[in-house]
């Protein structure tokens, strides 16, 4: 009889943990045919590839075309496309080349995280030139330039990146090339100091509700800020190995936020341009970014699928609405520096088809289809 109950029991286990496993996966199965991540992901990637370059300051490439090119070699691998990954690979090349002069220089944390990108394409060809243009950026980031302002050298004294600025923002410019660094190395060091770096930004800006001031001194939840944290801290918990002293933490903070999410999504599955206020417009990068960060976390265990998935689902089917028949996604909230004005941010220009919007459109194909 005592054999029996184990039996019974295990078999039930087994059972609930197979209906579990289907539940979480039914919710990123059976889309609309117009909402199937394969099709979308395909459709942004080629808009990708004749798309000008988007310049920081008009010199060097910006951090939403890394962003993007970086998402649809993500997507591109996932799919097995090898003629998407060529043509991305093609287009990068020129960067050593005729377009050499806009490599950007090492100097600004949204300068330095270009550095995931060779990183990445080095992870998929084991070519060394691709190491060796990636793994400067990562190591210039910890490495105190002479000059440094007396701020700069008190982050680097306390072991964080001198080039710290306590805007959220930076908590996905920084850790995607310390995480691509550790995948491209095996060093321990480049990952623990990136998750050393992200609990000092939860601990700084992390409010009880769960979300994130843009910065100690602009107290208001924009969401493309926000949504930089939170598809952070997916990529980083995707990385950090589970005995790094700061990862408890890191899910602590990535749950805390997910939760509130959850609870200001509209009905339509979006988030607002402020993400609190239910009179602000709907806006589709910050929504997309935190659409990521939720499949993701459903689809690592992080967050229980029987709640989640639903809303990364109703997400992801609200947004793809957005992209119009050119394949450029809408209502994109342009750049936007820190200001301490609320009205600032109700009142900023919405655009179409730049990469702040096509970049996390992409992460989200991709993550809707890998395992």
């Amino acid at each position: 009889m005592k054999y029996f109950v184990n039996f019974f029991s295990i078999m039930c286990l087994f059972m609930c943990l197979a209906q579990s496993a289907g539940a979480q996966k039914d919710h990123f199965k059976d889309f609309p045919d117009e909402c199937s991540p394969q099709k979308v992901g395909a459709i942004l990637g080629q808009r990708f590839i004749p798309s000008k370059h988007m310049l920081h300051g008009g010199k060097w490439i910006h951090y939403a075309e890394v962003c993007t090119w970086y998402g649809a070699l993500r997507y591109a691998e996932v799919v097995g496309d090898k003629k998407l990954i060529k043509q991305l690979q093609d287009r990068f090349d020129l960067l050593f080349t005729t377009e050499k002069p806009y490599q950007p220089i090492m100097n600004h944390v949204d300068l330095n995280m270009f550095g995931c990108l060779p990183l990445e394409f080095y992870k998929i060809t084991k070519d060394k030139k691709y190491f060796e243009l990636g793994m400067p950026y990562a190591d210039t980031q910890w490495t105190l330039p002479e000059g440094a302002t007396p701020e700069e050298k008190v982050w680097a004294d306390k072991g964080l990146s001198w080039q710290t600025r306590l805007w959220i923002d930076d908590m996905f410019m920084i850790t995607i090339v310390q995480a691509q660094a550790y995948h491209a190395t095996g060093k321990r060091e480049y990952i623990d100091r990136a998750a050393k770096e992200m609990v000092v930004y939860l601990d700084e800006l992390q409010r009880p509700n769960g979300l994130f001031y843009h910065a100690p001194d602009v107290p208001y939840f924009w969401a493309r800020g926000n949504g930089w944290m939170a598809a952070g801290m997916a990529e980083l918990l995707l990385s950090t190995p589970k005995d790094n002293p700061d990862r408890t933490r890191i899910l602590e903070g990535y749950r805390l936020m997910m939760k509130s999410l959850k609870d200001y999504q509209s009905e339509s599955g979006m988030w607002n341009q402020l993400v609190d206020k239910a009179d602000c417009w709907p806006e589709t990068s910050g929504s997309a970014m935190f659409a990521y960060a939720m499949i993701m976390g459903v689809k690592k265990g992080w967050l229980d699928a029987a709640e989640y998935g639903p809303a990364a689902r109703k997400a992801w089917i609200a947004l793809v609405p957005y992209i119009n028949k050119e394949g450029d996604v809408e209502e994109v909230c342009v750049g936007t520096n820190k200001k301490n004005d609320l009205q600032y941010y109700y009142d900023r220009p919405r655009i179409t088809g730049d990469y702040h919007g096509q970049a996390p459109m992409l992460w989200c194909a991709y993550a809707l289809l890998c395992e």
